[in-house]
């Protein structure tokens, strides 16, 4: 799309895995050619160009990686995750030194032998941080992850929210990687929906622990507690029924409160809670899991 120089700010230098704020500077028979401030370039293939929305002179969003021959290359394209961030990527291919996996690029990310703790399966998924080798300029996916977590614990607080990945299932619950870079853990008999490894979630910080993880809710904590367990009693019941009740707004007063144990009011408000967030459907005459 067409950006103006007011808009935008243009990166002194190229960043190889992360996205780049370049002027387009020249067109060729290739493709565009975008330079940052330093008046280093990289090529914009045709494939991506748009010259209705790409003026020349003008700033273009792009992310850049390097090409099958190692060479930084522009696209305007953005994979599943950037340099330092995680990801749950299904493996394309396999070959002695490594395994190649989808990242939305139409160049696969590659994963080393060395950067896999167990042997790669094609097609099956895996939970990777993009990484970048600095000395060949070549962006690589490793699942040897724990030592990137931060311990730095400054500035995090009950009820902060982060952005979370969930990374694994264990006996206690999901652990999860927040913000790219602290370890946390989501405690199943707090869960009240359906969650999976790879799903991206807003969390709530709910403990800092001394071992230098957190302990996450994907409720608020304190004033808004109640308002998550009445949730979590409605989404449990609606499981234990089979995903269906004869429940609506306008249900008997005596019957909310002798099933959910809530109020009509507290009942009523939840219910609006859990049909925005989609988790349920209303249905003429009962509630349903979606």
């Amino acid at each position: 799309m067409q950006q103006t120089t007011t808009e935008k700010i243009r990166n002194k230098q190229i960043n190889i895995g992360e996205v780049n704020t370049l002027k387009i500077e020249r067109d060729t028979d290739f493709g565009y050619y975008l330079t940052a401030e330093d008046y280093n370039e990289v090529l914009l293939p045709n494939v991506y160009i748009m010259e209705a929305e790409m003026p020349m002179g003008s700033l273009l969003d792009v992310f850049v990686y390097t090409d099958s021959e190692d060479r930084p290359v522009a696209t305007t394209k953005m994979p599943y995750a950037k340099l330092g961030e995680y990801g749950y990527f299904t493996v394309v291919d396999y070959k002695s030194y490594g395994a190649f996996v989808n990242w939305g690029l139409p160049k696969d990310l590659f994963v080393p032998l060395s950067q896999q703790k167990e042997y790669f399966t094609i097609g099956k998924k895996y939970m990777l941080r993009v990484c970048l080798d600095e000395q060949t300029g070549r962006l690589y996916g490793t699942q040897k992850i724990g030592k990137y977590f931060n311990r730095d614990m400054k500035g995090l607080h009950q009820n902060k929210v982060l952005d979370a990945i969930v990374l694994a299932q264990t006996p206690l619950g999901y652990k999860v990687i927040a913000d790219n870079q602290y370890e946390g853990m989501l405690f199943s008999n707090e869960i009240f929906e359906n969650i999976k490894v790879g799903d991206r979630k807003k969390v709530y910080i709910k403990a800092v622990r001394k071992d230098f993880k957190l302990d996450l809710s994907l409720q608020p904590i304190g004033k808004q507690a109640k308002i998550g367990e009445a949730e979590g009693t409605i989404v449990n019941l609606l499981k234990e029924a089979g995903g269906e009740l004869p429940f609506t707004y306008k249900s008997d007063t005596e019957e909310i409160k002798k099933v959910f144990g809530l109020s009509k009011k507290n009942f009523k408000r939840t219910l609006t809670e859990l049909i925005d967030s989609k988790r349920i459907a209303l249905l003429e005459t009962s509630i349903k899991l979606i």
